[in-house]
């Protein structure tokens, strides 16, 4: 699907978690999803978010592992770990500033979404994308995008000084030109 992006909406995710079904259908997952729905704050709402990997430019995850089982293919998408290879050391679950690689106990293997590459190679869309009835999340045309949605799509995030460049686009507001995530945003002040 030559042109297609991939788009995560978080204000449209309704938390059905079809995404995590689907995912754990797609042939190369053997039954594990490779996606999560993470409610954003339990104790005061219901929203959710489907958090699939970024695919990021610079991937942190491949940069820390010291097995160097962890790839990044020519058109930008990081795959799990390769099995032969992996430690399962946990270096790229700590060093992802997105929370996406899981250690799967069983097999003792670094997997995460690697955008159904197996799919999108051969010219299909993600499983996730194929099934979520609100398109949270979305593999289309960025032009489809444009033209459907008043949010902006920005693949720039800022983790206090660093830059994370990806390949995942979010929606954000028209006025944002990157995403800042700081955790110092979310820590709790004490009360004077």
């Amino acid at each position: 699907m030559f042109g297609f992006e991939f788009f995560i909406d978080p204000s449209r995710c309704i938390g059905c978690r079809a995404c995590e079904a689907a995912c754990a259908e797609c042939e190369t997952h053997r039954g594990v999803p490779m996606i999560h729905v993470d409610f954003l704050d339990r104790g005061q709402t219901t929203a959710t978010v489907p958090t699939v990997c970024m695919h990021c430019d610079k991937p942190t995850c491949a940069e820390v592992c010291p097995a160097d089982a962890i790839k990044r293919t020519e058109d930008g998408v990081v795959q799990s770990s390769l099995k032969p290879r992996c430690v399962a050391c946990r270096n790229c679950e700590m060093a992802c500033p997105f929370g996406v690689p899981r250690i799967l106990s069983l097999s003792a293997q670094m997997t995460k979404c690697d955008m159904c590459y197996d799919r999108t190679s051969s010219g299909k869309r993600p499983m996730c994308a194929t099934v979520c009835p609100s398109q949270a999340l979305a593999y289309v045309q960025p032009s489809a995008i444009a033209r459907d949605r008043r949010a902006k799509p920005v693949n720039v995030f800022r983790f206090g000084n660093e830059t994370v460049t990806t390949k995942v686009f979010m929606m954000a507001p028209v006025s944002a030109d990157a995403i800042a995530v700081d955790v110092v945003d979310y820590m709790w002040e004490a009360a004077p």
